[in-house]
Order: C-alpha cells, then structure tokens, then sequence
C-alpha cells in the first residue's frame, strides 16, 4: 500500500500543477500560497478530528523548520509552474532526490579531518558521477525548453528543488519521530497561509477573478491529499527497502505532468529534453539507492 500512497500523491502534485497554473494568469505566487495554506488547515482540522488526532505538538521547532523550507520550495515551484513548461517545472522540483545525494557527499567531505587518527572518507565516485549525471539531466532539458526570458525561472525551479530536499527529510524525520500525518500536514498548511499573507502584504493583491478563483479549491484539495499521501508513504515505508521504493516512485509525477502539459497547454517537448527527463529520473533512482548504502557523514570520521 506504501507504493500506492507515493503514486496517488504524484498524481495529486501534478494534478495541483495544473491548477496552479490556470491561476498563476490572475494570481501571484503569494497569493497560491496563502489559498492553499487556508485551504488545507481546514481539510486537516476535519480529517484530524474525525481521526481524533490531536493537533498539540511536542516538536514545535521541527514542524517551525519544515514549514520554512518546504514553503519557500512551495513559493518557487509556484513560480516556476507559472513561467515554465509544467513537465520542465515539475522534474526541476523533483531534483530533490540529487540534491540530497549532493548534500550527503558535500557533509562527508567536511566531516574529514586529516591528519593522525582519521582515515580517509570513502570517495563515494559513483555517488559523485550520479549528481553529475543528474546535473547534466537538467543541461539537456533546460537548453530546448528556456529562452533566456525564461532563465530566471529555471534558477527558481532548480532552488524548489534545493529546498525540496530539506523538507522532505524533516518529514522523514518528523515520522521517526512519531508524528501522525494529519498533524505534519497541518503545520506545513499553517506556514503556507502565514507566509503567504506576508507575502500578499508586501507584494500586492491581484484583482478578484471569480472564473480564476474556481481553481484555487481544488488546488488547496489537491496539494492537502499529495502531502497527506506523500507523508503517509514514508511513514507506512517500514524498512529501508520500502523508503527507496516510495523514494523512486515520486518521479511517475515527471509522467502525470508531461502528459498534462502536452494534452492541455499544448506544450512541445524535444527530444532532448525527453532525454533530459529520463537521466534525471535515472539519477535521482540511483542516488537513492547508493544513498542508502552509503554512511552518514559521522561515521566515515574514525579512529584507527
């Protein structure tokens, strides 16, 4: 059931993509988020109290914490959808997965000190040749589908991306750390209505669309149920073998939003960007894997 929660919630994400971007036309960046911040406490104080799930927290800062990067990964994948392709904004997003390999390298690295008593951390070059490959992944896509009004856009896609990969290990870490679903969600939906009021405040508010505002309910559905799925997959994952499945399976997202963006927006897509596609849903496969056999930054710094 585990892989059915990340396949529904791949579906839901791109699903919202659309959403987000029939009204990115009338809305800024701010304002989505905020509606789908308010949107989604409502639908996780309802689905908390029919699963009496209290909302009181032990883990303030934790939830403090996922709510600040994964809303700024929110804003700028927003942004993102509303300038890009939304197959091209989607797979930027979904990098999150090199991104944290690159991390995991990056600490390894850092947590080496030479001299007496320390061995040399493993070079971990497949690891190192995954994120490049990754890196290159995003050359290919990027080159046929942005012109330069549009590079400004790919910068904000790939740092969703960045920030992506920080929330979803706080949500990994929320559910070790026994954190009901409901409850996760919940929080991240109160940041996103708070950050997105102060955004509306500083940036403006755009000029009330009731055919635009149409989509903003089903937008704040949908982001709700691939968070809610999202969570719950890792949290059903059980053993590392199930967390790299869930992992891998969020990348059927890259399909669900291709497709949408050929059938409705009537995006074209090259072959090299196709290709694109496919190494970075390759790379971020193998980065999980070789993610998992690899150790944490702490225990590559030993004694002899």
């Amino acid at each position: 059931m585990k892989a059915g929660w990340m396949l529904l919630a791949a579906f839901f994400f791109a699903t919202m993509g659309v959403c987000v971007k029939m009204a990115s036309a009338s809305f800024n960046p701010a304002e989505l988020v905020f509606y789908r911040g308010l949107i989604g406490m409502a639908v996780m104080v309802a689905l908390a109290r029919a699963r009496r799930i209290p909302l009181a927290t032990r883990y303030p800062g934790m939830h403090a914490w996922r709510s600040m990067v994964g809303v700024t990964s929110l804003t700028a994948w927003f942004y993102a959808i509303a300038h890009l392709p939304l197959a091209t904004a989607v797979t930027l997003n979904y990098m999150s997965s090199v991104w944290i390999a690159a991390f995991l390298v990056g600490g390894t690295l850092m947590a080496w000190r030479p001299g007496a008593g320390h061995d040399r951390p493993p070079l971990q070059g497949a690891l190192v040749l995954t994120v490049l490959t990754g890196f290159a992944g995003v050359v290919m896509m990027l080159r046929p589908t942005i012109d330069p009004q549009q590079m400004l856009a790919g910068v904000v896609g790939l740092f969703s991306g960045v920030t992506a990969a920080f929330a979803y290990m706080q949500v990994m870490a929320l559910s070790r750390a026994g954190e009901p679903e409901a409850r996760t969600v919940f929080y991240f939906a109160v940041g996103s209505a708070v950050t997105g009021l102060a955004g509306m405040a500083l940036v403006g508010v755009s000029p009330w669309s009731w055919q635009a505002a149409l989509w903003l309910p089903p937008l704040g559905l949908l982001a709700s149920g691939g968070q809610y799925c999202m969570t719950r997959a890792y949290a059903t994952a059980g053993n590392h073998r199930g967390t790299l499945v869930v992992a891998n399976l969020q990348y059927t997202g890259i399909v669900f939003a291709a497709g949408y963006g050929v059938l409705l927006f009537g995006d074209t897509i090259a072959p090299i960007a196709w290709a694109g596609m496919a190494t970075i849903i390759a790379s971020g496969v193998a980065a999980t894997v070789l993610r998992g056999r690899t150790p944490a930054p702490g225990d590559t710094v030993r004694r002899r």
